[in-house]
């Protein structure tokens, strides 16, 4: 093979390897090309932009932010740890909140059928009632009488109380008043002689005994 020969065969190879390098040159140009305009039109754009918040917008200001994030650099590094904590944190708890979510949701719906939490509004609706109609004085006092009236029915709880107050609630199923007639002096001295007349007295005497406790408290109520 001639110089020639071999000459013309190096520039065959030359070119073989320039010519993807020319594609890709051509390629850039091509993309330059269509960037240009595009470039333009976004710095029209933010220069637009920036003009809006041009008047709020101080180089100062952002001197003044980033001494402030430098200042702040403890601090900053401080939260992300806290971050980092409650992540951590939530990643831990998150295996017990899925078991434990949905137990929860079939208790409250297991109260909901059983109306507890139709109640619980409802004693909701009474408290706001008694907000509007009584003051913050009236609820106090209601209070004050509250408490007495809980002494009472512990004082009631006694058991010789309760058969008592069960035998005074069935004397009106026993009494016929449509059988009942105007009683004189006399009546009174011919009723004396009924064997249940005078257990009425009797009983009514006992009453009249405890009555009489009331005159030597002074006529004051029994303290609870």
């Amino acid at each position: 093979m001639t110089n020639e020969e071999l000459i013309l065969e190096r520039l065959d190879r030359i070119e073989t390897q320039l010519a993807p390098l020319v594609e890709t040159a051509g390629s850039v140009k091509e993309l330059r090309d269509d960037l240009i305009p595009l470039s333009a039109q976004a710095f029209r754009l933010i220069i637009n932009e920036l003009e809006d918040i041009e008047s709020g917008f101080q180089l100062e200001d952002l001197l003044d932010m980033i001494k402030t994030v430098f200042r702040s650099v403890k601090t900053i590094t401080f939260s992300l740890q806290q971050m980092q904590t409650i992540v951590d944190f939530v990643t831990t708890i998150e295996p017990l909140l899925r078991s434990s979510v949905p137990q929860i949701i079939n208790y409250l719906d297991d109260l909901e059928q059983r109306g507890v939490l139709r109640m619980f509004t409802a004693m909701l609706d009474v408290r706001a009632k008694i907000a509007a109609a009584y003051t913050a004085e009236d609820i106090d006092k209601i209070g004050d009488g509250a408490v007495v009236l809980l002494g009472l029915a512990k004082k009631l709880s006694d058991p010789q109380a309760i058969a008592f107050l069960e035998k005074v609630a069935e004397m009106p199923g026993h009494v016929d008043l449509s059988q009942s007639k105007d009683v004189g002096p006399f009546g009174l001295i011919s009723a004396a002689s009924s064997k249940e007349v005078k257990q009425g007295l009797g009983v009514m005497m006992e009453l009249t005994k405890a009555m009489g406790k009331l005159k030597s408290n002074g006529g004051e109520a029994p303290a609870v």
